[in-house]
């Protein structure tokens, strides 16, 4: 079986190569491929076939709930997969032959199980140090093994994504594979914006499930901006029955409880982000005291960025973020302090008196004088991270403060960073509300952070480049198509992060019909297991 797998995907890369226009896809989909790509892999000719009322997982190392779940998930995974082929061959038996299996001297049979041993007892949370290495044997009793709960659950997806439909649907097989694999990048996040528009909580346990299988890590959430502010406070419950779109467009406790909880039992950290000084006006519905007047020719004209010299500001952040931090379990907290309009500051008297009682010469010294006030505020609960513009306008941070960069594609903005001892998360490539014709993931697969510092900067440490992160800002996606534009555009950076590197990514290369292939197939898993991830590469076709 392994001889036509191989045969099909050098097919690929000529059939898709070529410049002749010929029927069928653009890329045709590979079979029982990984994404992202495993560091080790070694596939053997003989194959094994599925069968629901056979094969089972069994535990013989250490067990947790998150391990109970992960079983029960893919068994179900499995199963859905064996029942779509059985229905597609209940439609067309009559129409498509194919080759028995049991003629073939490759096929050894049913697989049995998925023996699953964890070496350790299971941590409680994710966690940014997390060990997610594992290695997996696939044969008539395979093997998976991990020091961590992480691990497992990493093995487990590439186990489930090593199956694949044979020709004519009528079997689900998979190859004997030898696997070692670890990921490149510790932190391989996404960003989602639900300020901008309100984001139902179905749809945001959705985009965990497409992370799970793109062995993404961290799902940022930034969960309030000027436009909305969805998050439902116990302790400032007029944050949100003013500021939210609508009463019933908010996050509640029990919401964040188990978006928390599904994230947790996927290998997902959830971080919140709470975005100040700026991106605050919905803030101020409720509380305009809080933000600052803006004037033009003497007057009044709204209100813009946090009055950083006003001590209810501090006292209200404070508090909030307490409560936030009950909720959100995770090491580090999202400060934003992205695109402030210091503008506004400088129009209004009463800042520029103080301005000048502080011996301050210009906006970006408020910026900083806010910064150092407010990261206090999360005390030993709660590490920063931060939006570069922090870093950029010399606001003096704490040493474990992580730096978002975001501005400048390339390491023109890295380097600073790297150079003053801070580690560092990469956004800059990675926009995903940057749209352009057809398939545009290739872009995304060309950035590779550590890969742009130039060989004169490689005293640096680029093992403070933690990994990057792919941002769905919200302008433009809602519920009905915030699955479809992140994947599985995403998927490209989920698979840069974690596999080994690769020479500098060529879009007119071999390699690019060989990733494209895969890619195709992986889209069609992700639909077959519920993800509505569009088309990667064109025309082409998906038995979902």
């Amino acid at each position: 079986m392994l001889r036509r797998i191989v045969i099909f995907n050098a097919f690929c890369v000529f059939f898709a190569a070529s410049y002749i226009v010929v029927p069928g896809p653009a890329y045709p989909a590979t079979k029982g491929e990984i994404w992202p790509k495993p560091q080790q892999e070694t596939k053997e000719w003989t194959y094994y076939k599925l069968s629901p009322a056979v094969f089972k997982f069994t535990v013989k190392g250490k067990t947790c709930d998150i391990l109970k779940a992960a079983i029960e998930r893919y068994t179900s995974v499995l199963r859905t997969t064996h029942h779509i082929a059985w229905k597609h061959t209940k439609k067309t038996w009559k129409k498509v032959e194919s080759r028995s299996t049991a003629a073939d001297p490759d096929f050894k049979g049913a697989l049995q199980e998925l023996q699953i041993n964890l070496l350790a007892p299971c941590e409680v949370y994710p966690h940014l140090e997390m060990n997610e290495k594992y290695s997996l044997k696939v044969s008539g009793i395979s093997k998976l093994e991990s020091d961590s709960i992480w691990g497992i659950l990493r093995g487990m997806e590439s186990f489930a994504q090593l199956f694949y439909m044979a020709k004519g649907y009528k079997d689900v097989l998979i190859n004997a594979t030898q696997i070692v694999d670890f990921p490149r990048y510790t932190y391989r996040g996404l960003l989602i914006d639900t300020s901008r528009h309100y984001i139902t909580v179905a749809n945001i346990l959705k985009t965990l499930d497409a992370m799970e299988m793109n062995k993404m890590n961290v799902l940022h959430w930034h969960i309030v901006d000027d436009q909305s502010f969805p998050y439902q406070s116990e302790k400032f419950p007029q944050l949100s029955l003013q500021g939210a779109y609508d009463p019933s467009m908010v996050y509640t406790k029990t919401n964040i409880i188990q978006i928390v909880s599904y994230a947790r039992d996927r290998g997902i950290r959830v971080l919140p982000e709470f975005d100040v000084p700026g991106h605050t006006r919905s803030w101020g519905v409720a509380y305009p005291s809080i933000l600052t007047k803006c004037y033009q020719y003497g007057q009044v004209v709204g209100l813009g960025p946090m009055d950083p010299t006003n001590n209810v500001t501090y006292k209200l952040i404070g508090d909030l973020f307490r409560e936030v931090q009950e909720r959100f379990p995770d090491k580090y907290f999202h400060l934003g302090g992205d695109e402030v309009a210091m503008e506004c500051w400088s129009s209004n008297p009463d800042l520029i008196n103080f301005m000048s009682e502080h011996n301050m010469t210009k906006p970006s010294e408020l910026h900083a004088y806010f910064m150092t006030k407010v990261i206090p505020l999360l005390g030993q609960k709660s590490k920063p991270i931060v939006w570069q513009e922090v870093f950029d306008e010399g606001v003096k941070l704490p040493s474990d403060t992580i730096v978002q960069v975001w501005k400048t594609v390339g390491a023109q903005d890295m380097i600073p960073i790297l150079s003053a001892g801070h580690k560092l998360i990469y956004s800059s490539s990675w926009y995903l509300d940057y749209l352009a014709n057809g398939g545009d993931w290739n872009k995304f697969y060309a950035a590779d952070p550590r890969q742009m510092i130039p060989k004169h900067y490689q005293d640096l440490d680029l093992n403070n480049i933690l990994g990057g992160e792919a941002c769905m800002w919200g302008e433009s996606v809602d519920d009905r198509n915030l699955i479809s534009r992140v994947w599985p555009r995403a998927s490209a950076v989920a698979e840069k992060l974690w596999s080994a590197e690769q020479p500098r990514y060529n879009y007119y290369k071999s390699s690019v019909v060989e990733v494209s292939c895969r890619l195709e197939e992986h889209a069609c898993r992700m639909n077959r297991r519920g993800v509505h991830a569009q088309p990667p590469n064109g025309p082409g076709f998906c038995i979902a």
